[in-house]
């Protein structure tokens, strides 16, 4: 495999840095730091419809976050690159669009 796995751990340590940072201003928001709901019941619909956003943007986070934090240590293993499913290489190209990827492209049809 040529692909540089310094560059790829770097890459993930900079999105998992983000996707932190992005959690955090998150839970800002729905802890409602900054103040409490409108006392307009229009503006509360609004802001009530932004915090199903808010909390469907923090689920993905989350789930990204374990999807690097998985690659991170399949890299301290040895492992990284190495389809989960039939124990073939992962072609570059697909780890170089797809750094999470666990499977190659037969297995993951």
């Amino acid at each position: 495999m040529n692909v540089n796995l310094a560059q790829v751990r770097d890459h993930l340590e900079h999105r998992k840095a983000e996707l932190l940072h992005r959690a955090q201003r998150v839970e800002r928001d729905l802890s409602r730091v900054e103040g409490a709901l409108s006392p307009d019941f229009s503006e509360q619909a609004v802001q009530v419809q932004n915090d199903q956003t808010l909390n469907e943007i923090a689920r993905a986070a989350t789930e990204e976050l374990v999807a690097i934090e998985a690659a991170l240590e399949r890299i301290t293993q040895g492992k990284y690159g190495v389809c989960k499913s039939c124990g073939d290489s992962i072609d570059e190209h697909r780890l170089v669009a797809l750094p999470l990827s666990v499977f190659c492209v037969a297995c993951s049809a």
